[in-house]
């Protein structure tokens, strides 16, 4: 990546950063809810779902064959990442009776969609990985003559 792409990302991460910032002032947001829903988030992630990946991976490392470990731990990383972003909407946080059209969705029917999608994901990226010779083609083991 050349110099001048960095520099253009980091002004565009600045201005939206920025835009931000002033839709949260500007819309005189609760800041102490704002706060606390950011540390929590990050209290969430170094609490729960860094301990979790780890030990998983470390398991995963003595269980699972080697070209599946880089798959199999980017589609924890993935799944628990979007798992916590979504405990709102799968425990139904914030439902009431009177307003129908808040969580009107069957988040946990989409959930499961996207588990079987990373798991998929997991899969190929595990096939992708193997050795062409080990996977049935062509090997450098072919019989000439």
């Amino acid at each position: 990546m050349t110099a001048g792409v960095r520099v253009v990302l980091a002004a565009v991460g600045v201005l939206l950063a920025t835009y931000g910032a002033w839709l949260l002032v500007s819309r005189e947001s609760d800041l102490v809810d704002v706060g606390t829903w950011l540390l929590g988030g990050a209290v969430l992630h170094d609490a729960l779902l860094v301990p979790l990946v780890l030990v998983l991976g470390l398991v995963a490392s003595r269980w699972l064959p080697r070209p599946a470990r880089a798959p199999a731990a980017v589609g924890l990383v993935v799944l628990g990442s979007v798992t916590l972003l979504a405990v709102p909407v799968l425990g139904r946080f914030g439902a009431r009776e009177d307003n129908p059209t808040l969580l009107d969705r069957d988040y946990t029917a989409g959930w499961l969609v996207l588990a079987a999608l990373v798991a998929v994901g997991v899969v190929a990226g595990t096939i992708g990985r193997i050795p062409r010779d080990r996977r049935g083609g062509r090997g450098s083991n072919r019989c000439s003559g």
